[in-house]
């Protein structure tokens, strides 16, 4: 009877609160990633030289770690239905802004702006997943959630160089059309969450009274037992080790991630495609990079373990960068960049369980946003790494080794900071 309550609540959450928040995901990272295909005519129409808009593409990232914890640590007070529907809402309005940009200074501020404004909403949903999900669901519902980012990536190549097509249409450049068609539907999508996200398992109208409570029982057991045995104090996550390990690894994934995912369409672009070309060739690794994500979640909690998870998926994104930079601008090194993007999408779903095995309620809140916030400076490492490498040597493929030794370095320090055959991260104990 138990197993049946059990797998019949676990599914009606599942498909009652998932589908809303992969959509919020996926509109989150076209609006935050589409400025590479925007840069394919933007850079010459306002005059951005190669680094200055690798240093802006990355300046989001800037705004996101300035305000992430703070903004974690509001929604664990004030709910997670009227606060990711602010952010929403906020960064929506600034992604269609960015359709106003006319020079180099207000590219950079408005992409600064763009990560104050979304801050707080990928740690919160990944704080909120753990308010509904027992611990041994963890890495295939957050495999799940993440699919989102390289389906985006998928869909939204070829539908922003589709839009992009729109150039001169109303007077306004592809650019701009982009920016509006992309960040206005967030703003609708927030006001949606707001009206029918519920908080917590026992704001659940659609789940029975049994269903609610022995969600939120168990829930709650398992926060108590993690409690009792670490009680990390919100201001001791800026000291652990365990936290700034897990945020060393994050940093180098997402340097690896976006540092690829902003120059990809310009990569492929220089092979002589058209537009549109480049927007489906664009799409080839981040499809797999989809299959990746939902293997890796499956296995992982499948064998209940995340250290040799992530250090292969980690692994994998550093050969197929290197192998993709030793072979040149051409189709093999598009399969190559495949088989990165596998591992870079493949090590999110062992790795965001990870937190939520020694943290929980203000100190889950503050130390899932520190990690996400000290990882994603990655976003702005790799942008300006690869921006100021190609303007160094006329080529991306000196920028793919160094992505390529990042995620190697991340991999070999998963070692060290995972403990074997627990999921537990090291370090001492708290």
């Amino acid at each position: 009877m138990s197993d049946t309550l059990e797998t019949v609540t676990i599914r009606k959450t599942f498909f009652r609160l998932m589908p809303l928040l992969v959509l919020c995901y996926f509109l989150a990272y076209i609006d935050r990633i589409n400025i590479g295909f925007a840069s394919l005519t933007l850079n010459r129409d306002i005059g951005l030289s190669a680094y200055v808009y690798g240093l802006g593409a990355g300046l989001f990232f800037w705004g996101y770690f300035f305000f992430e914890v703070p903004s974690n640590l509001i929604m664990e007070k004030v709910g997670a239905r009227r606060w990711i529907s602010r952010i929403m809402i906020t960064w929506g309005l600034v992604s269609a802004g960015m359709a106003l940009v006319s020079g180099p200074t207000s590219f950079l501020i408005m992409r600064f702006l763009l990560g104050a404004a979304e801050a707080g909403f990928f740690p919160g949903v990944i704080l909120y997943l753990t308010y509904w999900f027992p611990a041994v669901y963890r890495a295939r519902i957050i495999a799940a959630f993440m699919v989102a980012i390289p389906v985006s990536l998928g869909i939204g190549a070829p539908l922003s160089m589709a839009i992009m097509e729109l150039d001169g249409v109303a007077g306004l450049k592809g650019w701009q059309w982009l920016f509006l068609l992309e960040g206005l539907p967030t703003v609708l999508l927030g006001i949606v969450v707001l009206l029918t996200l519920p908080d917590k398992p026992r704001d659940a109208k659609w789940l029975s009274s049994e269903q609610r409570d022995w969600l939120q029982t168990t829930i709650d057991k398992e926060n108590k037992i993690v409690q009792t045995t670490h009680g990390l104090s919100v201001w001791r996550i800026f000291l652990d080790p365990r936290v700034l390990g897990l945020a060393f690894i994050y940093f180098a994934n997402t340097t690896t991630n976006l540092g690829l995912a902003f120059f990809l369409p310009q990569i492929i672009k220089g092979m002589g495609l058209t537009n549109v070309q480049t927007g489906f060739v664009t799409s080839i690794p981040y499809i797999l990079g989809t299959v990746g994500i939902l293997v890796w979640g499956y296995c992982s909690d499948r064998f209940n373990e995340r250290r040799i998870s992530l250090f292969l998926a980690l692994a994998v994104s550093a050969i197929g960068l290197a192998g993709a930079a030793h072979l040149g601008t051409n189709f093999s090194a598009i399969a190559l960049m495949a088989v990165a993007a596998v591992g870079i999408y493949g090590t999110k779903a062992p790795f965001w369980p990870l937190p939520s095995t020694f943290l929980t309620g203000s100190a889950a809140a503050g130390g899932i946003a520190l990690i996400n916030s000290i990882g994603n400076l990655g976003g702005f490492a790799g942008p300006y790494i690869v921006g100021w490498v190609k303007d160094a040597t006329g080529s991306f493929d000196a920028g793919l080794y160094v992505l390529a030794g990042v995620a190697l370095a991340a991999a070999i320090f998963s070692l060290i900071i995972v403990k074997p055959n627990t999921g537990r991260t090291g370090g001492p104990a708290a």
